[in-house]
């Protein structure tokens, strides 16, 4: 097999231009669903059986399966070539949907049981809850779908081939668009469920001539007892818990929102929608691309190169996710405004997913640095670590939660909702800083000899971005239209140009950017 070094910073453009188109396309799909659906009981139910799915994907799939299975895979292709990748591939899709199907089959009969656990506010209505129940029941087989796709995505990525995997996501939007669409003509919000499983099949089908052309299409194979899904789940079990603190963080804030008032769901949805723009395009994308390289570095005993390549990942996560939160903090009303005021979602909403957004925006560089810490431990094969920590940052969430959420709503507080979503904030930066001390304590120095992106650079962009972004808003109202979609669009760009102007000036350039090189097969 040729192998070539491409740079980690080409990789992550690549998966970011994809996810980019994806997430407008995600914008399209929230706006229409504002439009056509407001934010309300109806909203509410479907987004929590659409939720619970994707709950799972992302614990299973892209959390814990993806960190176990990649430095499996990478260590099989490394030692034993192309044939022991299949061999390893074939067995852990074989395992994957055996067990998916088990439990999709469990969550059909007890959809009832599941909504209450996911969303125990509706417990005390009944047609809320055999709605969402309802709902549910079309949209959970979708579980198994993404999952075997998201699957097929890892293996792709673990040979280099990464922009497949980062299209696959525009499938779903533009069938949720169109579902929504249609929704109002056929059997209204069950149309746009039935649309869910359907994206499913769709993405899964986009993957299979890829597989097939590397000769990479898995057999039916299954050895639970030996061979790589043993060594799979040792990594996994445990992995459940650390790699989706932040899924279990944000499922205690739909927990919680059901028991607040009618619409806290919806607003905090389209609060994460939009906190997830940045997060997805650039933090997800570093944390995609920086796993298999990690995984290959630590297979080939490269410890050096290892570090480099945590490093750079702490660095463009500084250097894209400071920057973002304080955008989406002072953007966040003129955006919801633009985005999403309608005839059904009104200024009221607007102003409580607003608030959402702020606090959710405020956890940005946290929720970046984990993408990148994280990956840094399954590379390595090792579990206890973030599962500890992830342990912390999920009980700290919940006791705030608990603790504090939910007597200030008894008591009249204004926007409960948007407290949830700064708990769920500050769990990041705890479950960030508890990543990095273990880290240092195991010898790497993310923050030390990286490769010229630099602190302070970051901090003086990051000042003069603020310091734009208040006097625009002192501005603004008079005479440059924050409510348009050319005035947003103009109040972004100069806020971008304020900042990577500043950055110029203070010496960085391209070559700063592209961190160390990673053997991985060609695009």
């Amino acid at each position: 097999m040729t192998t070539r070094r491409l740079s980690l910073l080409s990789s992550t453009l690549h998966i970011s231009i994809l996810t980019l188109g994806s997430r407008v396309l995600g914008f399209v799909r929230d706006v229409v669903l504002a439009h056509v659906f407001g934010a309300g009981p109806l909203m509410d139910a479907f987004l929590v059986a659409f939720k619970i799915p994707n709950f799972f994907r992302r614990l299973f799939a892209e959390g814990a399966f993806a960190q176990a299975f990649v430095p499996v895979l990478s260590e099989a292709k490394i030692k034993e070539g192309h044939e022991g990748a299949v061999v390893v591939i074939s067995e852990a899709s074989s395992a994957l949907a055996l067990l998916l199907l088990a439990l999709t089959a469990l969550a059909l009969v007890g959809a009832p049981w599941m909504v209450v656990l996911f969303a125990p506010g509706f417990a005390h209505d009944p047609t809320q809850r055999a709605l969402a129940a309802g709902l549910l029941q079309i949209t959970f087989p979708y579980l198994l779908l993404i999952s075997l796709t998201a699957l097929a995505g890892s293996a792709l990525n673990t040979f280099g081939r990464f922009a497949v995997a980062a299209a696959a996501p525009m499938i779903l939007n533009v069938t949720l668009i169109a579902g929504a669409l249609l929704a109002e003509r056929l059997s209204g919000i069950y149309t746009l469920a039935w649309c869910v499983p359907l994206a499913g099949v769709l993405q899964l089908l986009w993957h299979i001539p890829f597989l097939y052309r590397m000769g990479l299409l898995p057999r039916p194979r299954l050895h639970l007892r030996r061979g790589p899904f043993q060594r799979i789940a040792t990594i996994m079990l445990p992995a459940l818990f650390g790699a989706s603190v932040a899924q279990l963080n944000l499922l205690v804030d739909t927990i919680v929102a059901s028991l607040l008032a009618a619409g806290s769901i919806s607003w905090l949805y389209y609060a994460d929608r939009l906190m997830e723009f940045p997060l997805g395009i650039f933090g997800i994308a570093i944390g995609t691309v920086i796993l298999p390289s990690l995984a290959t570095e630590h297979a080939a005993a490269q410890r050096g190169r290892f570090d480099e390549l945590v490093r750079w990942g702490v660095e463009l996560s500084l250097l894209v996710g400071l920057p973002a939160a304080i955008g989406l903090m002072t953007l966040a009303t003129p955006i919801m405004h633009t985005m999403f005021s309608s005839q059904r979602f009104s200024p009221h909403d607007v102003a409580m997913a607003a608030a959402a957004l702020q606090t959710y925006a405020f956890g940005i560089p946290g929720f970046f640095l984990v993408k990148v810490l994280v990956p840094s431990f399954y590379a390595r094969q090792k579990t206890r670590e973030p599962v500890t920590i992830g342990v912390v940052s999920v009980l700290c969430n919940t006791l705030f939660s608990v603790a504090v959420v939910l007597p200030l709503a008894y008591h009249g507080a204004h926007a409960p909702h948007a407290l949830l979503a700064l708990g769920t904030s500050i769990s990041a930066y705890i479950q960030a800083g508890g990543l990095y001390w273990w880290l240092k304590r195991s010898g790497v120095q993310p923050f030390a000899g990286g490769h010229g992106v630099g602190l302070a650079r970051v901090a003086l962009g990051c000042a003069a971005l603020g310091a734009t972004m208040a006097a625009e808003a002192a501005l603004r109202p008079s005479h440059l239209g924050a409510d348009s979609i050319p005035g947003l669009v103009s109040w972004i760009l100069l806020g971008a140009v304020c900042y990577g102007g500043v950055l110029l000036l203070s010496g960085l350039r391209l070559h700063h950017l592209q961190g160390p090189l990673s053997h991985q097969d060609g695009l």
